[in-house]
């Protein structure tokens, strides 16, 4: 019973409408439906899947803006890994692209939020359209 009310107040948390005066773009990513819900003034535009954190690392929850951009950006902390369209919000942690498509859906990255690469370079445009301002990155369980 308590796991039906909890999936029932996600559901309807993630599929609220934004605020009037609120950013343009909202990312809202759901840790546990492992699903990116794109917002686009206040409307739902997409649903895509996601890897967030495996076993043992941690995909901070929370409310961001983005604070930078890097369209071809390798990590420095894992290999030189490609994280193309990255879109960092919170210092190491982005929305980024990844080859890894056959994980999406499911928690395989090492915090990040992994998308395909053709969502994930979609959201980058629309974020330099737009502007890191006009963007808000929710994550939740």
């Amino acid at each position: 019973m308590k796991s039906k009310i909890r999936a029932a107040v996600a559901a309807a948390l993630l599929l609220a409408p934004v605020s009037a005066g609120a950013e343009a773009i909202v990312a809202r990513v759901s840790v546990s439906e492992q699903t990116l819900y794109l917002y686009v003034d206040g409307m739902l535009r997409y649903e895509w899947p996601v890897s967030t954190a495996r076993a043992g690392k941690i995909t901070p929850r929370g409310e961001w803006q983005p604070q930078w951009l890097s369209r071809w950006h390798r990590s420095s902390r894992y290999n030189n890994a490609p994280m193309y369209f990255a879109i960092f919000y919170d210092g190491d942690y982005a929305i980024h692209a990844t080859d890894a498509v056959s994980r999406l859906g499911r928690p395989a990255s090492a915090g990040c939020v992994r998308l395909d690469e053709e969502n994930a370079s979609l959201l980058f445009a629309m974020v330099q359209e737009q502007g890191m301002e006009n963007m808000r990155v929710v994550v939740t369980d």
